[in-house]
């Protein structure tokens, strides 16, 4: 058509660039077995941007949490590596060998020595705390709730607190010590309340601090 020479259905220099195609999800096959996978099968697994948790002889896949779960991580490491002793560290996720499974909780307080060392996951023994901030959905729910907190349990874990984010009142954490018949809740508080934490370190703040706009 006339008028029309310059036009052409290649995309200008650079457009790739700054337009990249949409990510495609990273397929991998699992290595054959008769029997339940092994923490040591799944060290192996590959990157997928995913997590993926062994739990009971199975993988476990969850999608990446929701923005407000991940906020709400984020805050409570800062809240806790601030007030953290120099033996322990800090970190969000991390790989944590428990029994037979490997569980990936959403924040973990262990041994500074074991951690700066450059290990690709802790045991049971070298973690002193855990935290789950539970997502929506029943399978969340139920891992958060019933499959993982008797299992951090078992595995001699002494601390193990939950954040919840849905509901009335809204963040609420609750803190769990290890007792002689698994965890016992020794805290349970609301948004616009102060808790306090004394295992495995010293530790107060509001749970509203986890949600919502940033404080200043």
């Amino acid at each position: 058509m006339e008028g029309d020479e310059g036009m052409t259905a290649l995309p200008e220099d650079g457009w790739l660039v700054a337009h990249p195609p949409p990510r495609r999800a990273r397929l991998f096959a699992l290595p054959p077995t008769r029997n339940d996978y092994t923490v040591e099968d799944w060290l192996k697994l590959p990157e997928t941007g995913e997590r993926i948790e062994l739990i009971d002889g199975s993988f476990v896949v969850s999608p990446m949490p929701a923005y407000d779960h991940a906020l709400a991580a984020k805050r409570l490491v800062r809240i806790l590596d601030d007030a953290c002793p120099q033996d322990y560290e800090v970190v969000e996720t991390g790989n944590l060998e428990v029994g037979e499974d490997g569980l990936i909780p959403d924040i973990v307080v262990g041994h500074a020595d074991t951690m700066l060392a450059g290990v690709a996951m802790l045991t049971a023994a070298e973690a002193v705390c855990v935290v789950e901030v539970v997502s929506p959905g029943k399978a969340s729910w139920r891992r958060d709730y019933e499959i993982k907190p008797p299992k951090y349990a078992a595995a001699g874990i002494p601390v193990f607190i939950r954040v919840e984010l849905q509901g009335d009142d809204a963040p609420r954490v609750e803190v769990f010590n290890l007792g002689s018949q698994g965890y016992e809740l020794v805290a349970e508080v609301k948004a616009g309340d102060m808790l306090t934490i004394v295992e495995p370190f010293p530790v107060s703040f509001d749970p509203a601090a986890l949600a919502g706009p940033r404080r200043r």
